[in-house]
């Protein structure tokens, strides 16, 4: 998210100095509360960790760490990325309240998602509803007041501002397409979101889609929204018509993260919604029990995806907003590094945060296929519970399909990756399903590329991961 400041005439320096400050509780006013023996005033102090002057900010750490509560370091950590000129206060507080030791808000934040057990003070959810108010009025639109605090589904000091306001990131709403033909601006190798639904083909172009990571439209008269966390690295199609609701949810982006994830919401009720689960985390929704289903989509290159589907659609240039949707421009310097933009703890025991993997959510399982695994264009058959799969991909265009295989082994067949052979012959690969020689179908099971740190850190339950079996 950070990459869409600069469209926007903001710098990373505005990220920590938006805050505006202004006076507080003095330190003569603390000195006496000290010397009296009157409670603190912890909410009062809290909020001087964000918006006092630096002598004021010196005193309440002072004041907080003689309390000796750890409930007030969600305050300290959320000061930590505001008020950089007070860092050595701060991080000196918050390891004589919790005896860990790190460099700064990035680290704290990782601190803080690791030790749940560690509630903020009451006072808390009043200093972040303020600081994310001031950043942007129309942030308060989402976060519940102290009485709704209860029903988030999300931890409200994980919830970080990712850069930019509401819609900053703006959505792609029922966009232009063109023909291939008239898609002259794509090259062979960009890479495409391809999507097909009921023979209704469509390509949404990578290098556009990181600048709105979000699309809301109607593909073979189903309405879907495309929600692509780029800090993720994770595109997924969700279904937006859900049973009982007259009208298909429209979906944007908030402008807030949770755990280096994009928070998305809806434009009917402002709940947020966790884009990588399709379910309501915070507001009005959380407890209605609505998951997305999920909808196969596939990353591959403009030529691969032309060649396939020769009239699908093309996502058109004509937008609406002023973007450099040159190829490789969008996220170019976070795209090519191995680090984090924003904290999350990651299990890098197994991959490294940002390898990318294939992963299927089923009825009481999930599981994640490296990428690595579909070098060169592998066929892996393998089972995802008792559900049995056939996969298919090619590491370099991040092209991974799942299908039902139902008792079948099948191979690759030389010379045409849009075929599969098996015992009973050989079988056409289309987006939807596998067809058989007979006529046969199994059906195609929808799945999506993340980033290891994505898919190990935000399902919620533990998930099998595959292992290439060794010749």
């Amino acid at each position: 998210m950070v990459r869409h400041i600069v469209s926007q005439g903001l710098s990373r320096r505005d990220m920590t100095t938006a805050i505006v400050v202004s006076p507080m509780l003095t330190a003569a006013g603390v000195s006496t509360a000290r010397a009296q023996g009157a409670p603190l005033d912890v909410a009062q102090l809290s909020r001087t960790l964000v918006f006092g002057s630096r002598q004021e900010i010196v005193d309440a750490v002072g004041a907080l760490t003689t309390r000796g509560e750890p409930d007030v370091a969600a305050a300290m950590i959320l000061a930590l990325r505001y008020r950089r000129r007070e860092t050595r206060a701060l991080s000196h507080g918050l390891k004589t309240l919790t005896g860990h030791d790190a460099s700064g808000w990035f680290d704290w934040m990782v601190w803080q998602e690791a030790n749940p057990q560690v509630a903020p003070h009451y006072s808390f959810a009043a200093v972040k509803r303020e600081v994310l108010g001031r950043l942007d009025p129309e942030f308060l639109r989402f976060l519940p007041n102290q009485d709704t605090l209860d029903s988030m589904k999300i931890r409200l000091e994980e919830i970080t501002w990712g850069g930019v306001e509401v819609d900053g990131i703006p959505s792609l709403d029922n966009p232009k397409h063109v023909s291939v033909a008239d898609a002259h601006y794509l090259l062979d190798d960009d890479l495409v979101f391809g999507v097909e639904i009921a023979g209704d083909a469509r390509a949404y172009p990578l290098r556009i889609m990181g600048w709105h990571e979000m699309f809301n439209e109607v593909i073979g008269g189903v309405p879907v929204a495309l929600a692509y966390c780029t800090l993720c690295g994770a595109g997924i199609l969700f279904e937006t018509q859900v049973e009982g609701r007259e009208k298909p949810f429209i979906f944007g982006s908030s402008g807030l993260l949770y755990r280096s994830n994009k928070l998305m919401f809806d434009r009917e009720t402002d709940s947020l919604w966790n884009q990588f689960t399709g379910q309501p985390v915070v507001g009005p929704l959380v407890d209605s029990g609505i998951t997305l289903k999920i909808r196969p989509v596939a990353i591959t290159s403009w030529k691969r995806w032309r060649e396939s589907h020769p009239d699908t659609k093309v996502l058109s240039l004509e937008t609406g907003h002023a973007r450099d949707y040159g190829s490789g421009v969008v996220y170019q310097a976070y795209f090519a590094s191995d680090d984090l933009m924003f904290p999350a703890v990651v299990d890098q025991r197994r991959h490294k945060q940002k390898d990318y993997v294939f992963g299927i959510r089923d009825v009481g399982h999930s599981k994640a296929w490296p990428l690595e695994a579909f070098a060169e264009g592998a066929v892996i058959n393998d089972a995802i519970g008792p559900r049995e799969l056939v996969l298919i991909g090619d590491q370099a265009t991040r092209t991974v399909r799942a299908y039902e295989r139902r008792g079948r082994d099948f191979e690759a067949v030389a010379g045409d990756s849009d075929a599969l052979k098996a015992s009973d012959g050989i079988w056409r690969v289309g987006e939807e399903q596998l067809t058989g020689p007979d006529g046969t179908r199994l059906s195609r099971v929808p799945g999506h590329v993340a980033y290891w740190f994505a898919w190990n850190g935000y399902l919620g339950v533990e998930s099998e991961l595959y292992v290439a079996h060794r010749q």
